[in-house]
């Protein structure tokens, strides 16, 4: 195959149906899908049972998104691996041009650009009118969690995602931080475009755990291999970068690659 499309779950069993029936309607095959359960308590356990089709794995305990993705990234045989949230919709097959983008650009790791919050609008048009417009934009140096597509060479090179549960929900910014220290060439693309609720699963875990926030973000940046001064460059770069990203691609196009929608209108990030 081509590519495995990795999807963890915990609950959420609503997000998880429209996440698969987005991917199979702009024409994922399900067999290249591989959906991780985390311990769900819902109807989730029941849902894959009753579908088959669809390929899954059910953990006994929540692995977090670290342990199921490179559990996911483990059981695949694919070139490249799709690391997806379960709460998006796809408009298009965002996954095909996402992995056309990073064979033409020669990346290493790629994501989509990101639309978040109401689902309001029609997907389908706007992926065509989006891509059309943003097709040949691209933000160096940074990729999302959202969702991230990994060539398997990236694995052999730097290892997988990291299952340190105390990351809590900061496997995606320790793995860009290994992609930056082994020059791998990552990038969010105009290629490619999703519709991303917004942190459902991470909010589910909250609950599921009684706390507000996750973990102790200083602990997560020494993993990062980052000390105070490090994090303070790397906070104002990224600050930085986001505000000329926004800038530059809202001057040539009237729109972002990184877009939020609330009360019907959006607004650039």
């Amino acid at each position: 195959m081509k590519y495995s499309v990795v999807i963890p779950v915990l609950n959420q069993l609503k997000y998880t149906r429209q996440c698969v029936d987005s991917l199979l309607a702009v024409g994922v095959p399900v067999e290249s899908m591989l959906v991780i359960d985390n311990g769900s308590t819902d109807e989730t356990a029941q849902y894959l049972v009753a579908n088959p089709q669809i390929p899954s794995i059910s953990n006994a305990v929540n692995l977090g998104c670290g342990g199921a993705w490179t559990q996911g990234a483990l059981a695949s045989k694919s070139e490249w691996v799709v690391l997806l949230n379960n709460d998006v919709v796809l408009g298009h097959n965002a996954i095909d041009a996402g992995i056309r983008a990073a064979e033409k650009l020669g990346l290493g790791v790629v994501s989509p650009a990101l639309m978040e919050g109401e689902l309001d609008y029609d997907v389908a048009e706007f992926a065509h009118k989006f891509v059309a417009e943003m097709g040949d934009v691209t933000r160096d140096n940074w990729f999302h969690g959202v969702c991230f597509t990994v060539h398997r060479d990236v694995f052999h090179k730097i290892g997988f995602l990291d299952t340190d549960r105390l990351l809590f929900g900061r496997e995606d910014a320790e793995f860009l931080a290994r992609c930056k220290r082994g020059n791998i060439k990552v990038a969010t693309v105009g290629a490619s475009v999703l519709h991303h609720f917004g942190s459902i699963t991470q909010s589910a875990m909250k609950r599921e755990q009684g706390i507000k926030e996750f973990g102790d973000h200083r602990y997560a940046y020494r993993r990062f291999g980052m000390n105070w001064w490090d994090r303070q460059t790397n906070k104002l770069n990224r600050k930085r970068n986001e505000a000329n990203w926004r800038a530059a691609e809202l001057a040539a196009h009237g729109m972002t690659l990184h877009m939020d929608r609330r009360g019907g209108a959006w607004s650039y990030r």
